[in-house]
């Protein structure tokens, strides 16, 4: 279907790819995955629109070939008044005013030609929509994602997860050719992920998605493309067959290295003592030998393995230092009592709780239960209901990151502003949080997603904060930085309340959940709130498996920096017999 061959492309400051190939056949499921700020969201731009790019390579793909594409980012006409059901029949709708509107032409001019050739596109295009059976096919989608019941609800009363569930939904349902979807999870409720699954594997068509999301990853999709440090790794076969594949292959590298430089050490060795004995005396002999040894070296250095393809780029997160003492008193920090939300019927209502100096909560909901709501007021701190201990300092990293971030500054002016002085301080920190040196002079709306989510908790971290209101802090992050950020929650000493519906990171990281259901707030211990996810919404043993690969990959990642090569291949094959 598509056909990409030696591709490079890059911009002034930063090259992206460099003489990348790879397919996509019709059928195939795919994901792109890498970290953040490889090039995923550009690579998918070049794929729908490569007229707009200089790139050296081939493209290869049918002039006829159409793509659909949903972004990361829910933009668009949420707020006009429409039902879902509307919003998801538009294009139909439209396609069909435009061939009445042929026919009627037909009818009043007699160079039928031209309207002719307009007429049969246009039956073409509504062929190839379905567009005869489009009501249906829009009702078995809603059924699909477990929607049904928000067919006649108007756009503008719709929660920003469930409203791009419907731009994912209303691309589907015109049946491209390719659909790219670019990171379609990004704040989705438990309930509506599984109804993208379902959505995903129900669909036939061939389909591209970045994400970052490990249900989805483990659920959906049967080819791998993996994007990194410019390079591209193209594996046919699950996520989980991919992880194993780069594993062992990482394990013979670092094998076949280990000789390499043992050959290297014998021969650097050898041409020392030859030059040692050519310097007490003069013999021919003797120099030839040490020309030969020193021409054999350097193919050896020239030649020997590289870095396997993908090393571990795990940004290095530690939040801010508290003091402990005061941390033990367990004094309230944040206090809230008798809080509402009115919202036509009451968004929240009877909300009270208290979160204690060191205690971590997850604030967890369905889409469009006012949890974003109850944060920006907290965030104010000029509500009534609300009460922060004036002792009490303070920061927030915020899901809609134009609030948290001044996207008309540079990278360097942000984080001068956060307190590092110098050029060298805000590069020592690029490069701890995993971002490129080149990004430092980019303004910041030049930036992913997953950038300005890590420059976000760059931010947190250089702070003097005791208490920490993350809202969806792993959004946007790349794998191994949602693992960074995990640990660093779990070992952070001082007092963070966060919205989520990341369930490794609230079941990991979260003292209790405050749960929001039936329009009030009610904790939940971590324990009941995990067994009720594994009864609700996931399958339980897919989840203990999954837990199981995560300690596993943890274990292999600590003994390839201890360099204990025999305990990695043990722990390689547990991980394969899951």
């Amino acid at each position: 279907m598509i056909q990409v061959e030696q591709l490079s492309f890059g911009f002034t400051a930063k090259d992206l790819y460099k003489d990348i190939s790879f397919t996509l056949e019709a059928g195939q499921h795919c994901a792109l995955i890498g970290s953040n700020g490889t090039g995923k969201s550009t690579l998918a731009e070049i794929l729908i629109h490569p007229e707009d790019y200089l790139y050296d390579g081939k493209i290869v793909r049918d002039e006829s070939c159409r793509i659909g594409y949903a972004s990361q980012f829910s933009v668009g006409d949420k707020f006009q008044d429409r039902t879902v059901f509307e919003f998801l029949s538009e294009r139909f709708t439209s396609l069909q005013k435009d061939i009445e509107a042929v026919c009627a032409a037909m009818t009043e001019t007699e160079d039928l030609d031209a309207l002719y050739e307009q007429y049969q596109q246009l039956l073409d295009q509504n062929e190839a929509m379905d567009g005869d059976h489009y009501e249906s096919k829009i009702r078995k989608s809603l059924a699909v994602a477990g929607m049904s019941d928000l067919a006649e609800t108007k756009l503008a009363d719709i929660s920003g997860g469930e409203y791009k569930m419907m731009q994912i939904m209303r691309e589907m349902l015109l049946v491209p050719n390719l659909l790219v979807l670019d990171e379609p999870d990004v704040f989705l409720d438990f309930e509506n992920l599984g109804g993208l699954s379902q959505l995903i594997n129900e669909y036939e068509g061939t389909m591209l998605v970045i994400t970052h999301d490990r249900y989805l990853l483990n659920h959906c999709f049967n080819k791998i493309l993996h994007l990194e440090n410019g390079d591209l790794q193209e594996f046919d076969g699950t996520y989980s067959e991919y992880r194993c594949s780069i594993l062992r292959e990482k394990l013979a590298l670092k094998l076949q290295n280990i000789e390499e430089q043992e050959e290297i050490t014998r021969t650097q060795e050898l041409v020392d003592i030859l030059r040692k004995r050519a310097t007490e005396k003069v013999n021919p002999v003797i120099g030839r030998s040490v020309n030969a040894k020193q021409s054999q070296l350097d193919r050896l250095v020239a030649r020997q393995i590289k870095a396997p393809f993908i090393e571990i780029r795990e940004p290095e997160i530690v939040l801010p230092k508290v003091n402990v003492e005061e941390a033990a008193e367990k004094k309230p920090v944040l206090t809230i009592t008798d809080y509402q939300v009115p919202f036509e019927e009451d968004l929240l209502e009877n909300v009270s709780f208290q979160l204690f100096a060191g205690e971590k909560a997850a604030l967890i909901g369905a889409n469009g239960t006012g949890k974003t709501t109850l944060i920006r007021d907290i965030l104010q701190n000029d509500h009534p209901a609300i009460h922060i201990d004036e002792n009490t300092k303070y920061a927030c990293l915020s899901q809609l990151q134009e609030e948290g971030l001044d996207e008309g500054k540079t990278v360097f002016e942000t984080l001068q502003d956060g307190g590092f002085a110098t050029r060298e301080d805000v590069r020592h920190c690029l490069a701890r949080y995993c971002l490129q040196e080149e990004c430092m002079d980019q303004k910041v709306s030049k930036l992913s997603g997953g950038e300005k989510n890590m420059l976000q908790i760059a931010l947190l971290a250089a702070s003097d904060a005791q208490l920490l209101i993350l809202d969806e802090p792993t959004s946007h992050l790349d794998l191994y930085a949602q693992t960074a950020l995990e640990k660093a929650i779990a070992d952070y000493e001082g007092t963070v309340l966060m919205v989520t519906h990341d369930f490794y990171l609230a079941a990991g990281c979260a003292d209790y959940i405050l749960l929001v259901e039936d329009h009030t707030v009610r904790r939940m211990r971590t324990r009941k709130f995990r067994k009720m996810v594994y009864d609700k919404y996931f399958d339980s043993a897919y989840l203990e498996t999954d837990r199981k690969k995560q300690e596993l990959e943890a274990a292999i990642t600590t003994a390839f920096k201890k360099n204990d090569l025999a305990a990695v291949d043990k722990l390689c094959g547990q991980l394969e017999e899951l």
